[in-house]
Protein backbone atom coordinates (compact mmCIF):
# COMPACT_ATOMS: atom_id res chain seq x y z
CA UNK A 1 0.00 0.00 0.00
CA UNK A 2 2.87 2.57 0.91
CA UNK A 3 4.56 1.38 -1.89
CA UNK A 4 1.67 2.14 -4.28
CA UNK A 5 1.05 5.80 -2.62
CA UNK A 6 4.89 6.36 -3.34
CA UNK A 7 4.36 5.82 -7.39
CA UNK A 8 0.31 7.74 -6.94
CA UNK A 9 2.80 10.65 -5.26
CA UNK A 10 5.11 10.21 -8.19
CA UNK A 11 2.59 10.62 -10.92
CA UNK A 12 2.81 13.67 -13.05
CA UNK A 13 -0.01 15.32 -14.78
CA UNK A 14 0.80 13.86 -18.05
CA UNK A 15 -0.06 10.61 -16.24
CA UNK A 16 -3.25 11.53 -15.17
CA UNK A 17 -6.80 12.13 -16.97
CA UNK A 18 -7.18 15.79 -17.03
CA UNK A 19 -10.18 17.21 -17.74
CA UNK A 20 -10.96 18.89 -21.43
CA UNK A 21 -12.29 22.28 -20.92
CA UNK A 22 -13.91 24.80 -23.80
CA UNK A 23 -10.91 26.44 -25.27
CA UNK A 24 -10.48 29.81 -25.47
CA UNK A 25 -7.77 30.32 -27.85
CA UNK A 26 -8.42 30.81 -31.78
CA UNK A 27 -5.36 29.46 -33.16
CA UNK A 28 -4.82 25.71 -33.43
CA UNK A 29 -1.73 24.07 -31.73
CA UNK A 30 -0.79 23.39 -34.95
CA UNK A 31 -1.26 27.06 -36.15
CA UNK A 32 0.70 28.63 -33.25
CA UNK A 33 3.89 26.08 -33.72
CA UNK A 34 3.92 27.19 -37.75
CA UNK A 35 3.56 30.89 -36.89
CA UNK A 36 6.44 30.98 -34.58
CA UNK A 37 8.83 28.81 -36.91
CA UNK A 38 7.96 31.20 -39.44
CA UNK A 39 8.62 34.03 -37.24
CA UNK A 40 12.21 32.53 -35.97
CA UNK A 41 13.32 31.88 -40.19
CA UNK A 42 12.28 35.86 -40.65
CA UNK A 43 14.70 36.84 -37.88
CA UNK A 44 17.44 34.44 -39.28
CA UNK A 45 16.78 35.79 -42.68
CA UNK A 46 16.91 39.42 -41.32
CA UNK A 47 20.37 38.69 -40.11
CA UNK A 48 21.69 37.01 -42.88
CA UNK A 49 20.65 40.20 -45.14
CA UNK A 50 22.00 42.36 -42.90
CA UNK A 51 25.29 40.74 -42.89
CA UNK A 52 25.34 39.77 -46.54
CA UNK A 53 24.45 43.11 -47.90
CA UNK A 54 27.87 44.68 -46.01
CA UNK A 55 29.84 41.34 -46.94
CA UNK A 56 32.55 43.79 -47.47
CA UNK A 57 33.17 44.68 -43.64
CA UNK A 58 32.89 41.20 -42.46
CA UNK A 59 36.42 38.75 -42.93
CA UNK A 60 36.53 35.08 -43.39
CA UNK A 61 39.33 34.38 -40.72
CA UNK A 62 39.73 30.76 -42.26
CA UNK A 63 39.40 30.21 -45.70
CA UNK A 64 40.02 34.23 -46.31
CA UNK A 65 38.22 33.87 -50.12
CA UNK A 66 35.44 36.91 -48.91
CA UNK A 67 32.05 36.16 -47.55
CA UNK A 68 29.39 34.98 -49.76
CA UNK A 69 25.27 34.64 -49.26
CA UNK A 70 26.19 31.06 -47.83
CA UNK A 71 28.61 32.51 -45.36
CA UNK A 72 26.37 35.17 -43.95
CA UNK A 73 23.08 32.51 -43.36
CA UNK A 74 26.03 30.53 -41.78
CA UNK A 75 27.45 33.26 -39.48
CA UNK A 76 24.22 34.10 -38.78
CA UNK A 77 22.86 30.72 -37.51
CA UNK A 78 25.91 30.60 -35.23
CA UNK A 79 25.03 34.10 -34.22
CA UNK A 80 21.28 33.87 -33.17
CA UNK A 81 22.26 30.30 -31.59
CA UNK A 82 25.34 31.98 -29.37
CA UNK A 83 27.50 29.46 -30.54
CA UNK A 84 29.73 31.66 -32.35
CA UNK A 85 32.98 29.58 -33.78
CA UNK A 86 34.84 33.32 -34.44
CA UNK A 87 35.96 32.03 -38.03
CA UNK A 88 33.56 34.95 -39.95
CA UNK A 89 34.10 38.21 -37.73
CA UNK A 90 33.18 42.42 -38.30
CA UNK A 91 36.56 44.21 -39.30
CA UNK A 92 34.91 47.57 -39.81
CA UNK A 93 33.73 49.92 -36.95
CA UNK A 94 29.88 50.15 -38.53
CA UNK A 95 29.80 46.46 -38.94
CA UNK A 96 30.56 46.33 -35.41
CA UNK A 97 27.99 48.79 -34.69
CA UNK A 98 25.35 47.28 -36.68
CA UNK A 99 26.42 43.63 -35.00
CA UNK A 100 25.62 45.34 -31.31
CA UNK A 101 22.59 47.51 -32.43
CA UNK A 102 20.67 45.37 -35.15
CA UNK A 103 22.04 41.65 -35.28
CA UNK A 104 22.21 41.02 -31.40
CA UNK A 105 18.81 42.35 -30.52
CA UNK A 106 17.77 39.60 -33.43
CA UNK A 107 19.48 37.15 -31.59
CA UNK A 108 17.81 38.10 -28.76
CA UNK A 109 13.99 37.80 -30.37
CA UNK A 110 15.01 34.18 -32.07
CA UNK A 111 15.92 32.82 -28.80
CA UNK A 112 12.82 34.26 -26.85
CA UNK A 113 10.92 32.74 -30.35
CA UNK A 114 12.63 29.06 -29.48
CA UNK A 115 13.06 29.28 -25.66
CA UNK A 116 9.17 30.87 -24.86
CA UNK A 117 7.22 28.06 -27.15
CA UNK A 118 9.26 25.55 -25.00
CA UNK A 119 8.55 27.44 -21.61
CA UNK A 120 4.58 27.94 -22.81
CA UNK A 121 4.35 24.29 -23.21
CA UNK A 122 5.98 23.46 -19.88
CA UNK A 123 3.38 26.39 -18.85
CA UNK A 124 0.56 24.92 -20.44
CA UNK A 125 0.90 21.59 -18.82
CA UNK A 126 1.06 23.23 -15.42
CA UNK A 127 -2.24 25.41 -16.14
CA UNK A 128 -4.34 22.37 -17.28
CA UNK A 129 -3.24 20.72 -14.09
CA UNK A 130 -4.41 23.48 -12.17
CA UNK A 131 -7.57 24.20 -14.05
CA UNK A 132 -8.43 20.47 -13.31
CA UNK A 133 -8.00 20.99 -9.82
CA UNK A 134 -10.14 23.38 -9.49
CA UNK A 135 -12.85 22.07 -11.65
CA UNK A 136 -12.91 19.48 -9.31
CA UNK A 137 -13.44 20.75 -6.39
CA UNK A 138 -15.92 22.76 -7.59
CA UNK A 139 -17.85 19.96 -9.17
CA UNK A 140 -20.96 18.38 -7.51
CA UNK A 141 -24.36 17.61 -8.42
CA UNK A 142 -23.97 17.65 -11.63
CA UNK A 143 -24.46 15.21 -14.69
CA UNK A 144 -21.94 13.19 -16.32
CA UNK A 145 -23.05 12.22 -19.96
CA UNK A 146 -21.32 8.72 -21.38
CA UNK A 147 -21.11 9.05 -25.35
CA UNK A 148 -21.59 11.96 -27.01
CA UNK A 149 -22.91 10.97 -30.46
CA UNK A 150 -26.37 11.57 -31.80
CA UNK A 151 -28.13 10.35 -28.78
CA UNK A 152 -25.62 12.04 -26.34
CA UNK A 153 -26.15 15.20 -27.77
CA UNK A 154 -29.68 15.49 -28.11
CA UNK A 155 -29.79 14.87 -24.44
CA UNK A 156 -27.25 17.39 -23.14
CA UNK A 157 -29.62 19.47 -25.69
CA UNK A 158 -32.66 18.58 -23.41
CA UNK A 159 -30.93 19.36 -20.69
CA UNK A 160 -29.90 22.60 -21.73
CA UNK A 161 -33.28 23.43 -22.56
CA UNK A 162 -34.77 22.62 -19.12
CA UNK A 163 -32.26 25.12 -17.42
CA UNK A 164 -28.97 22.66 -16.76
CA UNK A 165 -26.10 24.75 -16.84
CA UNK A 166 -23.35 23.85 -19.12
CA UNK A 167 -20.72 23.70 -16.37
CA UNK A 168 -23.48 20.82 -14.74
CA UNK A 169 -22.63 18.81 -17.71
CA UNK A 170 -19.71 16.61 -18.10
CA UNK A 171 -18.99 14.32 -20.98
CA UNK A 172 -16.99 11.18 -21.38
CA UNK A 173 -16.13 9.46 -24.80
CA UNK A 174 -13.34 7.57 -26.21
CA UNK A 175 -13.62 9.21 -29.11
CA UNK A 176 -10.93 12.41 -29.55
CA UNK A 177 -13.16 13.87 -32.24
CA UNK A 178 -16.34 13.66 -29.60
CA UNK A 179 -14.23 15.17 -26.67
CA UNK A 180 -13.44 18.21 -28.99
CA UNK A 181 -17.45 18.29 -30.27
CA UNK A 182 -18.51 18.47 -26.47
CA UNK A 183 -15.52 21.80 -25.84
CA UNK A 184 -16.72 23.33 -28.97
CA UNK A 185 -20.54 23.18 -27.65
CA UNK A 186 -19.13 24.25 -23.99
CA UNK A 187 -19.09 21.44 -22.03
CA UNK A 188 -16.42 19.85 -20.09
CA UNK A 189 -15.31 16.42 -21.61
CA UNK A 190 -12.64 13.27 -20.89
CA UNK A 191 -11.42 11.84 -23.40
CA UNK A 192 -10.96 7.72 -22.31
CA UNK A 193 -13.23 4.36 -21.68
CA UNK A 194 -15.78 5.20 -18.96
CA UNK A 195 -14.83 1.88 -17.62
CA UNK A 196 -12.11 2.73 -15.87
CA UNK A 197 -12.21 4.06 -12.66
CA UNK A 198 -9.82 6.57 -12.26
CA UNK A 199 -11.54 8.43 -15.48
CA UNK A 200 -14.88 7.99 -13.76
CA UNK A 201 -13.36 9.61 -10.20
CA UNK A 202 -11.13 12.09 -12.43
CA UNK A 203 -15.19 13.29 -13.75
CA UNK A 204 -16.21 13.40 -9.94
CA UNK A 205 -18.68 10.55 -10.66
CA UNK A 206 -19.27 9.69 -6.93
CA UNK A 207 -20.67 13.13 -6.79
CA UNK A 208 -22.57 13.28 -9.50
CA UNK A 209 -26.85 13.69 -9.33
CA UNK A 210 -27.49 12.09 -12.52
CA UNK A 211 -25.45 10.07 -14.98
CA UNK A 212 -26.61 9.41 -18.61
CA UNK A 213 -25.44 6.80 -20.71
CA UNK A 214 -25.20 6.50 -24.70
CA UNK A 215 -23.04 4.09 -25.76
CA UNK A 216 -23.23 2.43 -29.22
CA UNK A 217 -22.82 -1.36 -27.79
CA UNK A 218 -25.16 -3.01 -25.05
CA UNK A 219 -22.28 -5.27 -23.33
CA UNK A 220 -19.79 -1.70 -22.89
CA UNK A 221 -23.17 0.10 -21.46
CA UNK A 222 -23.92 -2.52 -18.68
CA UNK A 223 -19.98 -2.51 -17.59
CA UNK A 224 -20.17 1.05 -17.77
CA UNK A 225 -23.53 1.03 -15.38
CA UNK A 226 -21.90 -1.54 -12.72
CA UNK A 227 -18.80 0.61 -12.29
CA UNK A 228 -21.13 3.52 -11.75
CA UNK A 229 -23.33 2.04 -9.09
CA UNK A 230 -20.24 0.59 -7.37
CA UNK A 231 -18.97 4.43 -7.64
CA UNK A 232 -22.24 5.86 -6.77
CA UNK A 233 -24.93 4.21 -5.30
CA UNK A 234 -27.16 7.27 -5.23
CA UNK A 235 -26.68 8.72 -8.77
CA UNK A 236 -29.87 8.32 -11.00
CA UNK A 237 -28.76 6.65 -14.04
CA UNK A 238 -30.61 6.45 -17.78
CA UNK A 239 -28.86 4.06 -19.92
CA UNK A 240 -29.84 3.85 -23.69
CA UNK A 241 -30.02 -0.01 -24.71
CA UNK A 242 -30.40 -1.21 -28.32
CA UNK A 243 -31.62 -4.81 -27.21
CA UNK A 244 -34.91 -5.27 -25.88
CA UNK A 245 -33.64 -8.67 -23.93
CA UNK A 246 -31.14 -6.60 -22.64
CA UNK A 247 -33.66 -4.40 -20.18
CA UNK A 248 -33.57 -6.81 -17.13
CA UNK A 249 -29.77 -6.98 -17.05
CA UNK A 250 -29.36 -3.39 -17.27
CA UNK A 251 -31.79 -3.14 -14.46
CA UNK A 252 -30.00 -5.44 -12.34
CA UNK A 253 -26.75 -3.75 -12.77
CA UNK A 254 -28.10 -0.62 -11.02
CA UNK A 255 -29.89 1.42 -13.91
CA UNK A 256 -33.04 3.46 -12.78
CA UNK A 257 -34.36 4.11 -16.34
CA UNK A 258 -33.84 2.05 -19.75
CA UNK A 259 -34.54 3.84 -23.02
CA UNK A 260 -34.59 1.04 -25.94
CA UNK A 261 -33.54 3.20 -28.35
CA UNK A 262 -34.25 0.82 -31.36
CA UNK A 263 -37.48 -0.75 -30.36
CA UNK A 264 -38.61 3.31 -29.47
CA UNK A 265 -37.90 3.93 -32.76
CA UNK A 266 -39.78 1.11 -34.13
CA UNK A 267 -42.80 2.03 -32.03
CA UNK A 268 -42.48 5.54 -33.64
CA UNK A 269 -42.48 4.46 -36.86
CA UNK A 270 -45.13 1.90 -36.63
CA UNK A 271 -47.56 4.37 -35.02
CA UNK A 272 -46.57 6.97 -38.13
CA UNK A 273 -47.77 4.45 -40.63
CA UNK A 274 -51.05 2.93 -38.67
CA UNK A 275 -51.73 6.34 -36.88
CA UNK A 276 -50.41 9.03 -38.96
CA UNK A 277 -51.82 11.71 -36.73
CA UNK A 278 -50.81 9.83 -33.46
CA UNK A 279 -47.14 9.63 -34.67
CA UNK A 280 -46.99 13.05 -35.53
CA UNK A 281 -47.91 13.96 -31.70
CA UNK A 282 -45.37 11.68 -30.50
CA UNK A 283 -42.67 13.03 -32.37
CA UNK A 284 -43.73 16.53 -30.96
CA UNK A 285 -43.65 15.38 -27.44
CA UNK A 286 -40.16 14.04 -28.11
CA UNK A 287 -39.02 17.46 -30.04
CA UNK A 288 -37.28 20.65 -28.59
CA UNK A 289 -38.74 24.37 -29.28
CA UNK A 290 -42.03 23.64 -30.42
CA UNK A 291 -45.48 21.70 -29.99
CA UNK A 292 -46.09 20.39 -27.07
CA UNK A 293 -43.23 19.32 -24.91
CA UNK A 294 -43.28 16.61 -21.54
CA UNK A 295 -41.83 18.08 -18.28
CA UNK A 296 -41.41 17.43 -14.59
CA UNK A 297 -41.86 20.14 -11.84
CA UNK A 298 -43.26 20.77 -7.97
CA UNK A 299 -46.78 21.21 -7.02
CA UNK A 300 -47.45 24.99 -6.47
CA UNK A 301 -48.88 26.26 -2.93
CA UNK A 302 -52.08 27.31 -4.99
CA UNK A 303 -52.57 23.36 -6.62
CA UNK A 304 -52.01 21.46 -3.05
CA UNK A 305 -55.68 20.17 -2.91
CA UNK A 306 -56.23 20.26 -6.52
CA UNK A 307 -57.78 17.35 -8.88
CA UNK A 308 -54.94 17.17 -11.09
CA UNK A 309 -57.55 17.58 -13.91
CA UNK A 310 -58.12 20.90 -12.27
CA UNK A 311 -54.38 22.26 -13.31
CA UNK A 312 -54.64 25.00 -15.55
CA UNK A 313 -52.36 25.65 -18.51
CA UNK A 314 -50.76 22.31 -18.45
CA UNK A 315 -52.14 18.54 -18.61
CA UNK A 316 -51.23 16.42 -16.03
CA UNK A 317 -49.67 12.83 -17.09
CA UNK A 318 -48.63 11.36 -13.89
CA UNK A 319 -48.04 12.68 -9.43
CA UNK A 320 -44.84 11.52 -8.18
CA UNK A 321 -46.01 10.96 -4.82
CA UNK A 322 -42.89 9.23 -2.20
CA UNK A 323 -40.92 8.22 -4.98
CA UNK A 324 -43.59 6.37 -6.53
CA UNK A 325 -45.01 7.54 -10.16
CA UNK A 326 -48.71 7.15 -10.05
CA UNK A 327 -50.78 7.80 -13.39
CA UNK A 328 -53.33 10.57 -13.28
CA UNK A 329 -56.51 8.17 -13.26
CA UNK A 330 -54.78 6.54 -10.08
CA UNK A 331 -57.76 7.30 -7.56
CA UNK A 332 -54.91 7.67 -4.71
CA UNK A 333 -53.72 11.03 -6.27
CA UNK A 334 -57.22 12.75 -6.90
CA UNK A 335 -56.05 15.73 -4.53
CA UNK A 336 -52.90 16.66 -5.16
CA UNK A 337 -50.25 17.39 -1.66
CA UNK A 338 -47.82 19.36 -0.95
CA UNK A 339 -44.59 17.65 -2.30
CA UNK A 340 -45.81 16.09 -5.12
CA UNK A 341 -44.32 16.26 -8.45
CA UNK A 342 -46.28 16.57 -11.24
CA UNK A 343 -45.76 14.75 -14.77
CA UNK A 344 -47.15 17.44 -17.23
CA UNK A 345 -47.71 18.28 -20.83
CA UNK A 346 -47.46 21.72 -22.06
CA UNK A 347 -46.64 24.56 -24.48
CA UNK A 348 -43.15 23.97 -25.51
CA UNK A 349 -42.99 27.80 -25.38
CA UNK A 350 -43.31 27.64 -21.86
CA UNK A 351 -40.26 25.85 -21.49
CA UNK A 352 -37.11 26.89 -18.83
CA UNK A 353 -39.71 28.43 -16.71
CA UNK A 354 -39.90 25.47 -14.88
CA UNK A 355 -36.68 23.62 -14.42
CA UNK A 356 -37.15 19.64 -14.52
CA UNK A 357 -34.22 19.79 -11.87
CA UNK A 358 -33.65 22.63 -9.41
CA UNK A 359 -30.26 22.94 -8.74
CA UNK A 360 -30.23 23.39 -5.31
CA UNK A 361 -31.15 19.93 -4.56
CA UNK A 362 -28.30 18.01 -2.67
CA UNK A 363 -27.80 14.18 -1.65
Amino acid sequence: MARSASRGRRQGWRDLDLVSLPQRQTRSPITELLRRFLLAMALLLASTLIVWLDREAYVDNVAGDGVSFIDALYYSTVTVTTTGYGDITPLAPHARLINALLVTPLRISFLVVLVGTTLEVLANEGRRGLRDSAWRKTMRNHTVVIGYGTKGRSAVATLLRHNISKDKVVVIDDDASAVASANHDGLAAFHGDATERDLLRRAEITKAREVIITLDRDAAAILTVLTVRQLNPRAHIVVAVREQENVPLLRQSGADQVVTSSDAVGRLMGLSSVNPHVGAVMEDLLSNGEGLEVSERQVTADEVGLNPRQVEGERVLAVIRNDTLRRYFDSTVNSLQAGDRLVIVRRAAAAGQQPVISSDDDF
